[in-house]
């Protein structure tokens, strides 16, 4: 058995240790609503602790899921004695503050429910901290699966393009605060040294009062390399699996949107600097609109071919261009609304701070 319900299992894997000794793993999942997947998840993160050869701990938080979750996390408490925390919905932030007050291990993994880790990721992970334990932080390296779902294509897409200068050439990287947003980084596959996550929680402040609807990952992430590098590398991988409707799409590109305002905001950078660009292009694309709807319609479909034709250059399939084509209309949409409801937000609870 590779997990208990409370700390590392001392099991038969135990006494297979390196010199020196493996260092204390616990995995913290949140999870909300993800009956189809969260077994899938666990599953392949068990099957490659095993093939490590590393007793973890994973932790599972509920976050007041509504649908067959709950049932399933029985399941695999059951099956494979993880350890299942559950509470009212909160958001993700406060589901991972639930899950890392409860974790023992000295290395902590943040994981998402949609993300299917790699049979050899913890077995290159096991061998990284052992062998340079001062490489306190790791980004997985994320590919998103997007066969036969344009949704997800579009999500690989922007990948491709926004992280051109990693996904050109993955190897073994590292970056600090100076190049925090010129690489993939998120806590959806995400490991760190305890006192680092420790420290980033604490430190966690929100421009919403909700933090629902906060930027958990960039606000967290951006405190860590503060103090430390990240390390990517196509070893420690996994593969995401995005929404597959039209109608979730639009919710998830809604939701980046309001939490692209939290994230970058407060922080001079490109990041913050697009943002500002989107909302010139976006005022002046609504203006153009009510006086010249032709040609703001025949602007948009040149904009979405070169933005197709863009992410093809840059390492996208045919398939993943063509989704960017065909859907930036709608995730703009969904994104400008979210930016703006953010950015209301942001302000709202500014006032009422004062």
């Amino acid at each position: 058995m590779l997990c208990a319900p409370s700390r590392p299992v001392q099991g038969s894997l135990a006494g297979v240790s390196a010199i020196p000794p493996l260092p204390s793993l616990s995995v913290v999942i949140p999870v909300y609503n993800e009956q189809d997947w969260i077994d899938r998840s666990v599953g392949a993160l068990i099957a490659s602790a095993e093939a490590a050869r590393w007793p973890v701990e994973i932790l599972v938080v509920d976050d007041g899921s509504t649908d067959g979750t709950p049932a399933r996390l029985a399941q695999l408490r059951d099956q494979h004695g993880i350890t299942v925390l559950s509470q009212a919905n909160s958001g993700r932030f406060e589901a991972r503050r639930t899950g890392l007050a409860k974790a023992s291990g000295e290395w902590v993994l943040l994981l998402d429910s949609r993300v299917i880790v790699d049979v050899g990721s913890l077995g290159f992970l096991r061998d990284q901290l052992t062998g340079h334990p001062e490489r306190t932080a790791w980004n997985g390296h994320i590919t998103v699966a997007s066969e036969n779902n344009p949704y997800a294509g579009f999500m690989a897409g922007l990948v491709a393009f926004s992280w051109r200068k990693y996904f050109a050439n993955p190897k073994l990287t590292s970056f600090g605060i100076e190049e925090f947003d010129l690489y993939p980084k998120g806590t959806g596959f995400f490991c760190a040294r305890r006192d680092l996550l420790d420290g980033s929680v604490a430190a966690f402040a929100s421009l919403f009062d909700d933090v629902r609807l906060a930027s958990d990952d960039t606000r967290m992430l951006r405190w860590i390399a503060e103090r430390a590098r990240f390390h990517l590398s196509p070893q420690f991988s996994g593969t995401y699996h995005g929404r597959d409707s039209l109608e979730k799409f639009w919710a998830q590109s809604f939701f980046r949107g309001t939490t692209y305002v939290d994230s970058y905001l407060g922080s001079p950078g490109p990041a913050r600097t697009a943002l500002f660009g989107a909302l010139a292009v976006g005022a002046v694309g609504a203006g153009l609109a009510v006086k010249k709807p032709k040609t703001t319609a025949a602007l948009g479909i040149a904009g979405s071919a070169a933005a197709a034709a863009a992410v093809k250059k840059c390492g996208a399939s045919t398939a993943e261009a063509r989704a960017v084509g065909t859907l930036l209309p709608v995730f703009a949409a969904g994104f400008g609304a979210g930016v703006f409801r953010g950015l209301y937000l942001a302000s709202r609870a500014r006032l009422r701070r004062r």
